[in-house]
Formats: structure tokens, sequence, C-alpha cells
């Protein structure tokens, strides 16, 4: 027999057991860690904790130079000696940088080691604003020594007399037993071996007997982005994992900002990565374009042997109360198992929930209230929709529809004519709609479809009754037209009226 450790619990198996064997139920296609016993070492990682005047940073190495920022004999020297809107210099002091006479591109958050007239004995530490391109005097490689991973807000703070007061190691504890996660169900269990299976998080402000809602925008984003139960690893960084699939918004608030400890999960506010969930192997400083949301209570080890692609299986409390699109009669009964009061605009008959007031699972926690209005039935048009053959269109469709924050959505009816239903959902200016999943012989009957940007009307949605070889359901040319799906409850769109507001509802198999 042996003896092994599942989430915690110990557990006695056969020799020769394998993973299989303790996951009954778990997520398929989820790593799970598994941590051999062992001493544990102190190790270096391949990160530098910067301090300055302006406030902390830390920059992830990239293997260049690795012992020339450490050394002590460059410190004084490391004042801010001049600085744009595109790079912030610090120094000078001597490097053995070979300057060659060439510009390179730089992105945001890169850290650059050059030299000013071309000469090594007057090197700067540079730090990269914004993408541009430049020659800084730095060698062929364009001389990048890292990328700056936590604090970039830093880098439009720097100002006259500014400078580096300290730059040290940033310091892990590594396991020395060759821990890793795997997928693999036949991997032979050993005796004195962890298995660690999944996260648990606590969203902040929540515990079962007092509701803050100081950031329940930031977590609602993150119930929204982890409902599915997977944390899908984008970027595994030294700091860090990143779950990038909802990132892109630009409706983030700023919320509360704290230092970012060992398994804080946070909602990044602004730029590229706007709306990702950050979740934190290390201590690092709080950033003004980080929300903190959550905090790891479980699983901890998992997040720390993470790599990129793995796919984690995570819970998340409180669950997300989200009861747009459900009966009435069975929002009801989400509510009562919340110990929430549900007050409906109308009782009875066969309604679908179309909107609720608050709008955020802490906010109805708090209040122990939740109100909704409701639609009948036959108001309330179910649809398919087709990721696979037209992901981009999908993704335009659902997000101005409501459709990717909640199970129902809604558009105003434009136009009606013939077997042809127009709507125009308000798809923002700008958005591009690329030519996807064209009809090539024949248009089929009850498809949905979105004009793409090859015509004039872009972003107008149609749905035609019956098929065609000749036009697409939003009456453009095959060319003109994306099918992102289908419409199921044809029969209700001839009981619409022209400026009247349809409700849907996406149905998935």
């Amino acid at each position: 027999m042996i003896t092994i450790h599942l989430d915690n619990k110990r557990l006695e198996l056969a020799e020769g057991s394998r993973l299989s064997s303790v996951l009954a139920g778990h997520p398929q296609g989820c790593a799970v860690a598994i941590i051999r016993p062992a001493t544990q070492e102190q190790t270096r990682t391949a990160s530098l904790a910067i301090s300055t005047t302006a406030g902390e940073i830390t920059i992830e190495m990239s293997g260049k130079e690795p012992g020339l920022l450490e050394s002590p004999t460059i410190l004084p020297s490391l004042a801010l000696h001049w600085g744009d809107r595109y790079a912030a210099a610090f120094g000078p002091f001597p490097s053995p940088v070979r300057p060659v006479r060439k510009p390179h591109v730089y992105d945001r958050g890169d850290v650059i080691l050059g030299c000013g007239g071309y000469e090594p004995e007057r090197s700067y530490l540079i730090f990269a604003k914004t993408r541009h391109s430049a020659d800084h005097g730095a060698d062929e490689s364009g001389g990048i020594l890292g990328t700056v991973v936590s604090g970039r807000g830093m880098l439009d703070r720097f100002g006259t007399g500014d400078r580096i007061t300290k730059i040290e190691p940033v310091v892990s504890w590594a396991d020395t037993s060759r821990s890793f996660t795997t997928t693999d169900p036949d991997f032979v269990l050993e005796d004195g071996m962890q298995v660690v299976t999944g996260l648990e998080i606590v969203a902040h402000g929540y515990t079962p007997d007092k509701i803050s809602t100081e950031v329940a925008a930031s977590v609602e984003h993150m119930l929204l982005a982890l409902q599915s139960g997977r944390f899908t690893v984008g970027r595994a960084a030294s700091t860090h994992v990143l779950d990038l699939h909802r990132a892109g918004s630009d409706d983030i608030p700023k919320e509360y900002r704290r230092p970012r400890r060992e398994g804080t999960v946070t909602v990044r506010n602004t730029g590229k990565s706007a709306g990702g969930i950050y979740i934190y192997r290390t201590d690092v400083p709080g950033s003004l374009s980080h929300n903190l949301a959550g905090q790891v209570v479980r699983g901890i080890e998992l997040v720390k042997l993470a790599k990129e692609h793995d796919v984690l299986s995570v819970k998340v409390l409180p669950e997300r109360i989200d009861l747009l699109g459900r009966p009435l009669a069975r929002a009801q009964e989400i509510a009562a198992q919340a110990g929430v009061t549900l007050k409906a605009d109308k009782e009875g008959g066969d309604r679908i929930i179309v909107s609720q007031e608050p709008g955020t699972t802490l906010d109805v926690l708090h209040e122990r209230l939740v109100t909704v209005t409701t639609a009948p039935v036959e108001k309330v048009i179910d649809i398919e929709l087709n990721d696979t053959a037209a992901p981009q269109s999908c993704e335009v469709f659902r997000r101005f529809t409501g459709l990717a924050e909640h199970d129902a959505g809604m558009m105003p009816v434009f136009f009606k004519f013939d077997d042809v239903v127009l709507f125009k959902p308000a798809i923002a200016s700008g958005t591009k709609i690329t030519p996807e999943n064209q009809p090539k012989d024949e248009s089929p009957a009850n498809a949905l479809a979105m004009t793409n940007d090859s015509r004039k009307g872009a972003g107008l949605v149609g749905v035609r009754l019956s098929a065609n070889r000749e036009f697409g359901p939003t009456s453009e040319p095959f060319e003109g037209t994306n099918i992102i799906g289908r419409v199921i409850d044809t029969e209700k769109l001839k009981k619409l009226k022209e400026r009247e507001t349809v409700y849907i509802r996406e149905v998935r198999r």
C-alpha cells in the first residue's frame, strides 16, 4: 500500500495506482499538480525588484547581462537623466554594451541597455513608456534586458529628481522534487505524493455573514470569467498566471487597489489585457491598473506550478447570481437558495427574466433583494450561434446584444418585409466585422446573419424564413453576408412589429 494526500486529505491506495483512480468527477482536460515529497529550498527567480523614489516595479529578465544591474557600483549612478513621452533613462554608468548605429522597435515595459553618443562609458538603463522605434545606442539585438511585469504605471510617473534606490533579486521557494502539472490519467502515483486538483477562490468582500460591495463590479467580472469552472493559463510569468479569455473589456472601472500578495486575484482595468484575470504567485506592489477581486484559499500550489496553456479547475465563492434568460419559477428557486427575496413585475404564467436590479452578485447578496423584469415566453426568441464557422462575428453579436454577459439579450426590430426581419443592435462605430462564413450556393432558411464590412450596412442583423440563392438574411449579396447561426423560434418572428424590442436567448448544445 502507498499513502498520498489528495487536496490535503490522506488516502491509502494499492501500489501502482494511477492518477485516474483518484480523479472521479474531475473536469476533463484540467491539469492537476503533482508534488513529490522533498525539502524546500530558497531559489532565485528570473525577476528583479527595483525600488525607485516614484514607486516599485518588477522586471522579468531575458537572460542578458544578468549581473550588471545587481552590481553595487552602478546603483549610485542611477538617477533620471532624461525622459520624454517615449522613454525614461537612468544613468550614466559604464557597461560592456557594444552599440550599433541602428534603430529598433520597443514595446511599453521593455527595459533597455543603451548608451549616449555610442560611448559604453555613458550607458543608460532605459524604460520604454510606449511602443516606439528609436536608436538608443544599444547592441545589435536591441539591448532589451527584460520586461516590466508589475508596476508599469510607474513608467508614466518618473520625473525630475527620481532615482533608483535599490535593485534586488526576487526570491521564491522552489520544490526540489521536480513537481509539475499533468493531465495524464495513467500517471503512476508514488508513496508520499501530494495531488492538488483545483483552486478555490473567495471573492473580495464576501463572507457568509457580511457582504462588502466596494469591488462589486470587479468581482462580477471575475465571476463571469470563471463561471465555466476553468482558468486557462494564457501567460505564466514568474509573478503571476493570467487568463485572457475575457480580455478586451473596456468597461472595467477603477476599484480597490492594494498590494498583490501571493494568491491575490485581480482584474486588469486598462490596456490591451483589460478584463484579464491575474492570480499572483508571489508578492508584488499594488497597481492602479489592477483591481483586487479575490483570494485563493486552496490550491496555491497549482498556481505556482502551472505552465502556459494549462487549464485549471476553479471554484469561486459566491456563485454568480445572474437571472437573465431564466424562467421566473427557476429564478425564484435560485433566489431562495441564496437567501434573497425576489420581486417580479408580474407573477404567474410562463415568463422569462429579461432584466434584474441590482445587476451584480455582491449587491444582490448585500441587499438580500433582487427586482426582476419579465417578458412572456412568446416574446423571447431562442437562437443558436455557430462559433466554429463565424467566431469573430458571433463575438461581436454577443457583445452588443448582452449575450456576452448574460443568458438573455435584446435588440430592436429595424424593418420587416416578406419573409425577412431585420434588427439593428447598437454596434459601436469602428467595430470590425470581417467577412466569414459567407453563403455559397444558397442562403439556408431560418439562418441568422450579420452584414460584414464590405457593405455600407455593416452590423445589420437579419433572418430570412426561406432559403434564397441570391441574397442573404440581411438582403445583401452573399459576399456581404456572414452567417452566424440560426433562429429556432421562427413562428415568433411572424408576430414581431417594427421598432419593437425583441428579447433573445442563446441555446447551447
